[in-house]
């Protein structure tokens, strides 16, 4: 699957864009602040109807408009699909797949799956619970729309049940309530632990043979999965921790404090880790992403990179570029020396400065 090319209006600080992409590596390059991230944004944004940076759809929309457009166009097994995306500040926003109206994000799921990698996710493995459990989730999302429809109703449960805690302190009487809400939440709960199970079971499958290639052979990396309560214990723990919920007015037990700990020899690297190991973990962790979506859908996702080779050293941005192969890959950076220095194909340049992409090298093919 490839990105083909993009379109947008009103986006962030783009008025209007239209841009071609290679089915190999692309590169936009330019000065911070000029636009580079807000583009991959949007192709991630059309791919899973969600921002990488988590940010509201109001805050997308260029600041003197009330709407904004995406189109892409999708090319998977010979076949080309366009995706429309119409964001609006104060309502929901609308997505139709070749001019045809969906109503559920499920529906525009796996039509192009990517894989998105920032400096932000060097620190995965040090950082806190929230960004591992983010990381999981946004793939999961991608790749399994039951594990989509669950996740979304767990935390739509959190939330309502957490306002009931809140509302019970003035109307103690709704307690009568607070069962029903369990019953769900324990449901969709549940579901959630299980397929994050699987998932982590089919990620050490292939990041182990990964990072043993990464590291030379020297360390062997293991993904344990750290649930905050397992799925049959839920509703005991759900019911133990009630009268704390009802004191602390929140919920304090489920799926929303789960974390996953990365291992090298038994070592938790959250904690002993140097930071070298810890980004190579990191990096492990994203090429096993893409093998994996390789391994349930038969296709090569799309590689989003954000400026991440200029955070690496070079051997690990000789060991990152070596294992694109044929993947399409769109890259930002602020220059193109890391590329020149390292001999990395590059097939289509772009210069991005003020809201305007220009391709500079059209007609040639530019790599070394």
């Amino acid at each position: 699957m490839i990105i083909k090319s993009l379109e947008l209006a009103d986006y962030r600080n783009y008025e209007s864009l239209s841009i071609q992409f290679d089915k190999g590596v692309n590169i936009l390059y330019g000065d911070n602040a000029q636009g580079k991230t807000n583009i991959l944004e949007a192709v991630y944004l059309s791919s899973t109807t969600k921002s990488h940076r988590g940010s509201k759809d109001r805050e997308i929309v260029n600041f003197n408009k009330e709407e904004a457009h995406i189109r892409t166009y999708i090319e998977r097994d010979g076949a080309t699909s366009r995706v429309d995306m119409h964001l609006r500040k104060s309502a929901s926003k609308g997505i139709a797949i070749d001019g045809q109206k969906i109503k559920r994000a499920a529906d525009l799921l796996g039509l192009c799956n990517v894989v998105f990698f920032s400096p932000e996710d060097l620190g995965i493995i040090k950082n806190g619970p929230s960004e591992r459990r983010r990381f999981v989730d946004m793939e999961l999302c991608q790749l399994d729309g039951v594990y989509l429809h669950n996740l979304n109703h767990y935390n739509k449960i959190i939330n309502q049940r957490n306002r009931l805690l809140k509302d019970m302190y003035m109307s103690p009487e709704l307690m009568e309530t607070l069962s029903v809400w369990d019953l769900q939440l324990e449901s969709f709960g549940k579901k959630v632990i299980e397929r994050r199970r699987r998932f982590v079971e089919e990620l050490n499958s292939i990041i182990l043979g990964i990072h043993r290639n990464l590291s030379g052979g020297k360390e062997d990396l293991q993904i344990r999965y750290e649930p905050d309560v397992e799925a049959d214990g839920f509703e005991r723990a759900l019911r133990l921790n009630r009268e704390r919920d009802i004191r602390m007015k929140t919920t304090s037990v489920g799926p929303h404090r789960d974390d996953f700990a990365f291992l090298i020899g038994g070592i938790d690297l959250r904690k002993f880790g140097s930071q070298g190991q810890q980004r190579t973990a990191a990096l492990s962790l994203k090429l096993s992403e893409i093998e994996l979506v390789r391994k349930l859908t038969s296709q090569n996702p799309v590689l989003l990179l954000d400026d991440v080779l200029s955070e690496l050293d070079s051997e690990r941005q000789q060991l990152l570029c070596n294992n694109i192969g044929d993947i399409q890959t769109i890259i930002t950076c602020t220059g193109l020396e890391e590329f020149v220095n390292n001999r990395i194909q590059m097939d289509r340049i772009f210069q991005v400065k003020e809201g305007k992409a220009v391709c500079v090298n059209e007609g040639m093919k530019s790599g070394l």
